[in-house]
């Protein structure tokens, strides 16, 4: 392979450099910790969620299926919002549109709060998901705005990181609430947070997209910029990078809870602990690459995070198949592929970026969509095995670290 330069060198955006240096000295502490909070609202309103299903079915007289259901359909808005979301940003701005996005994503947890019926409910989630991912696909363009290079690496790397505690929390305070309230509490807790990152929006979100980058709009421009970002062969292989490494991740997520418990036996509580684990292990994983970001290769990183993936999704997979899937390989497996997407998404995602630095919003967009129809497919597809045989979500691993590879291959052609 290729000797690669540190990222700086890589990516030499042809922006003027005063405008440069004076676009990142706003890149202040305020305006990432509320990206941060961006960033992590859709894990909580996901996973405080997820231990109320079977107190929603009874409430609402529905079935699992239909409660199921209600996940499905926030992951299709968070992925249709942050398609959406980031072209019309680039027409219109960065502040007005991420404030509006934050409101109705507050609005929409307020009627999941109040919910009559599950049909209700469907439609609230999805709306919810979809400003989500609006909020969501214009806090990382902001960031893209203001940083280029190695800082660039090294502020999604932190987000990352620290956006990897909400998955930590979701579901401890998910139960919390379960034993001492009510499962609207989940939503009324959410729309609260909405109502909080709506005021640090006000006062820590500048507009970092000044009238002389803003494109024109409608239909036929967005397609042209979309047309533009996929045509080119660095941001579309860092997009395949970023993309079957969250594919990996959600299979895991999708089936970790039954190989562990009813295949292997683990009580809920040592499963949340593993769960915690794994998610820090992640968290670890990305704030080291963000303290090596401008010392070592992105791609080195990227590559090293593989490559372990990969090995963890092989060694699952001989275990699935000849071997019942034991409890210490399991443990072992999940641990190392969790850690290793610390490695690869957030690196991915940023090199994705810096490919496109004309079309932020819009590259930014495809990102997000790519990376959440990902999740949204290989999560069924991992549970096809059932309670009986891990297979599925193995094969899924393995091939998701595979064509990662492929992903950081076709970028360095």
């Amino acid at each position: 392979m290729q000797q690669q330069v540190p990222l700086p060198p890589d990516v030499a955006w042809s922006r003027p450099p005063l405008l440069t240096a004076r676009r990142q000295a706003r890149l202040t502490a305020g305006l990432v910790a509320t990206v941060v909070f961006l960033t992590a609202i859709a894990p909580l309103a996901t996973d405080m969620y997820v231990p109320a299903f079977p107190q929603v079915a009874g409430e609402l007289s529905t079935t699992a299926t239909q409660v199921q259901l209600t996940l499905t359909t926030f992951f299709v808005g968070m992925a249709l919002g942050q398609l959406v979301g980031g072209p019309i940003s680039d027409q219109r701005g960065r502040r007005i549109p991420l404030l509006a996005a934050v409101l109705v994503m507050t609005a929409a947890s307020i009627v999941c709060a109040l919910a009559p019926t599950i049909g209700v409910m469907t439609v609230a989630r999805f709306v919810q998901g979809f400003a989500g991912g609006w909020a969501m696909v214009i806090g990382r363009a902001i960031i893209v705005d203001l940083a280029t290079g190695a800082r660039l690496v090294r502020v999604l790397n932190v987000i990352a990181a620290v956006g990897g505690i909400a998955p930590i929390l979701g579901p401890l305070l998910g139960g919390l609430i379960l034993q001492l309230s009510h499962w609207r509490v989940s939503f009324w807790l959410v729309a609260a947070l909405g109502l909080a990152m709506t005021s640090a929006v006000v006062v820590a979100v500048p507009e970092s997209l000044p009238q002389v980058r803003r494109h024109a709009g409608g239909l036929r421009n967005f397609l042209t910029a979309g047309r533009i970002v996929l045509g080119n062969r660095e941001y579309v292989g860092y997009l395949l990078v970023a993309g079957a490494a969250m594919g990996a991740l959600f299979a895991y997520v999708a089936t970790s809870a039954f190989v562990l418990q009813t295949m292997n036996g683990l009580s809920p509580i040592a499963y949340s602990i593993d769960f915690a684990v794994n998610a820090a292990g992640m968290t670890a994983a990305a704030l080291v690459a963000a303290r090596l970001a401008g010392r070592v290769s992105t791609r080195k990183l990227i590559l090293t995070g593989q490559i372990a993936a990969l090995a963890a999704g092989i060694a699952m997979l001989a275990g699935a198949l000849w071997f019942s899937t034991p409890l210490s390989l399991a443990i072992v497996c999940f641990f190392v592929l969790m850690t290793a997407q610390g490695l690869i998404i957030p690196n991915g995602g940023a090199l994705a970026s810096a490919a496109v630095p004309d079309h932020p919003g819009t590259g930014a967009a495809v990102q997000g969509f790519v990376q959440w129809v990902a999740a949204g497919t290989i999560a069924p597809l991992a549970g096809l095995g059932g309670t009986t045989t891990a297979v599925p979500m193995a094969v899924l691993m393995t091939a998701c670290a595979a064509a990662s590879l492929a992903g950081l291959y076709t970028a360095q052609r």
